[in-house]
């Protein structure tokens, strides 16, 4: 009678830390996908079928150029929510550090870690959530490495994941580990530091990019503005679509081959 007890609170408890980790995902692409980009893409693509054909027919394949801006839109969000995410690990770390410094036990300090996290970043940000699953799947028996690796799969970031990968090796093999988390914070505090001095020195070309980007459309409406009907050859006729749908995969070339440089420079 016991034993099924144990084994009806067990799957309970399984349950919950399912439950808090579909909660924390549908908290990610929540925030990755909001009313406001899908009002964007929409406008995009109004705009889009109007400068380059005039044409209410342009709209449903201009919502595929909207879909595409919304989802470089998505992107520069996410790799922004994932530095947030690898900031708010190396506190956490550190704050683990500390405790074990003063004695905790590491499974203990990591439970002692919320506490700090709730005060840095209030009690709904990501951090605290993932520990939570953190500590209680220690409590049911679940092995700290195995759960530091888990929430390396669930962030997709490469340093939590060799975080854990080096934090199991260390005490498996019952090496230092605090040595070892000192270590890992280090090298994450120096890679944001690195990304925060990239961001300085190319915020003139990210200027200079949103300025290209408008630049042609700015170039076309004034000269549509100060010379009504000068481009009224380049509408409603089939080699105007053509010579305008040339000028389009340019201009989306050009800016895809844009945002690629920028994700390759930040790695």
């Amino acid at each position: 009678m016991q034993m099924e007890e144990y084994r009806e609170g067990w799957k309970k408890r399984q349950l919950c830390d399912r439950l808090e980790s579909l909660k924390l995902q549908v908290w990610h692409v929540s925030r990755e996908l909001t009313i406001a980009d899908i009002g964007i893409g929409l406008g995009i693509a109004v705009f889009f079928s109007f400068f380059f054909y005039r044409s209410a027919w342009a709209l449903p394949p201009m919502l595929m150029v909207g879909g595409m801006f919304v989802y470089w839109g998505m992107q520069k969000k996410r790799r922004n929510r994932q530095l947030l995410y690898l900031e708010q690990f190396k506190e956490c770390v550190l704050s683990v550090l500390g405790s074990i410094k003063a004695g905790y036990a590491v499974e203990n300090a990591f439970a002692e870690s919320i506490l700090d996290m709730e005060i840095m970043y209030g009690k709904d940000c990501w951090i605290v959530g993932e520990v939570r699953i953190i500590c209680r799947g220690v409590r049911n028996n679940k092995t700290l490495e195995g759960a530091l690796a888990e929430l390396g799969i669930r962030s997709g970031l490469t340093e939590i994941i060799e975080f854990a990968e080096v934090f199991s090796i260390a005490k498996r093999n019952s090496g230092n580990i605090p040595e070892t988390i000192e270590l890992y914070s280090k090298l994450i505090s120096d890679r944001l530091e690195l990304i925060a001095e990239l961001e300085t020195l190319l915020a003139a070309k990210r200027l200079e990019q949103k300025v290209m980007n408008a630049m042609p459309f700015l170039i076309v409406l004034y000269l549509e503005y100060t010379n009504r009907g000068y481009f009224d050859m380049m509408y409603h006729n089939l080699t105007g679509v053509a010579i305008m749908t040339g000028c389009l995969l340019v201009y989306m070339a050009s800016y895809a081959l844009a945002e690629k440089i920028f994700q390759k420079t930040y790695g």
